[in-house]
């Protein structure tokens, strides 16, 4: 039963979550208060590991709560439970697409579309950034590492590996809970 839970509400995901890997976050979000298979904590935890490792974010966050779950075959069936919308909705958009595109109804719909997925990750952002920085408390060695990070990232625009390596060096460091 725990393989088609997981293949319904990774569909549903795959489906709904225009935008990418990080739009799929409030989804995993709301999963916390309807399934209650992790805590905001370890979705937080999940969202790292998935930043830190190749590969989408969504496949990443969709292979690591699927295991999280139900071990190798939960892993397998969230991951193509996740892609599977996708991977049918472009066949079908590639076939009429091209034929649309110039059609000021569909660019008026991905001008819409684009400020709400923008919110959608916003909102995560909020829940992530609340989790990640108060969660256990006001830690005010949390904060500065965040705006340090934040800032050499608009400053350097570095690789990202290195931003998560500078930050797993400063936990080491400052023993940050």
């Amino acid at each position: 039963m725990i393989y088609l839970e997981l293949f319904i509400e990774f569909f549903k995901i795959g489906l709904f979550s225009v935008g990418g890997g990080l739009a799929t976050l409030p989804f995993l979000n709301k999963l916390v208060d309807i399934k209650g298979w992790y805590t905001v904590s370890e979705l937080t935890n999940m969202l790292a590991i998935s930043e830190s490792t190749p590969g989408p974010i969504g496949v990443n966050m969709a292979t690591y709560v699927g295991f999280h779950i139900a071990s190798i075959l939960g892993a397998l069936v969230a991951t193509f439970a996740l892609v599977l919308p996708s991977y049918v909705v472009i066949i079908i958009i590639s076939k009429f697409l091209t034929k649309f595109k110039n059609s000021p109804y569909v660019k008026n719909t991905f001008d819409i579309i684009r400020p709400v997925v923008t919110g959608l990750i916003g909102v995560s952002f909020i829940t992530i950034f609340n989790t990640a920085i108060f969660s256990l408390g006001f830690d005010i060695k949390k904060i500065v590492i965040f705006i340090v990070i934040f800032l050499l990232i608009i400053k350097y625009k570095k690789h990202p590996i290195l931003y998560v390596g500078i930050g797993a060096l400063a936990g080491f460091i400052f023993k940050l809970n």
